[in-house]
């Protein structure tokens, strides 16, 4: 079997911008914010995407990291710029942000 190719991205993060959810939380200006932070820091192997609803409403905003599959809900541009120096730059997890993952 042949081997995968090597991903565009070290990472991905997407994004929930569904209508009175995620958006209704301020999710576009997050996402905005982010992506603007990202280029700033210097993080060119980093892809910030808005999808539609990702099935956590409760927890919103909600933003996705792949390939690690961390889920978080910042709250404000503080909380992104953590998300962006500790996940995306440093290979870490901001624990406080993260929703709580589903039962085996």
């Amino acid at each position: 079997m042949p081997e995968d190719p090597p991903p565009f991205f070290d990472h991905h993060v997407f994004v929930c911008t569904n209508k009175g959810g995620c958006a209704d939380e301020g999710s576009k200006k997050l996402a905005k914010h982010m992506k603007s932070q990202a280029k700033a820091m210097g993080l060119k192997r980093v892809r910030v995407n808005t999808t539609g609803c990702m099935g956590r409403c409760k927890f919103g905003p909600v933003f996705a990291v792949y390939p690690e599959g961390v889920w978080y809900s910042p709250q404000d541009r503080d909380d992104v710029e953590e998300i962006l120096a500790t996940h995306l730059r440093d290979g870490g997890r901001v624990e406080r942000l993260m929703l709580p993952g589903r039962k085996r």
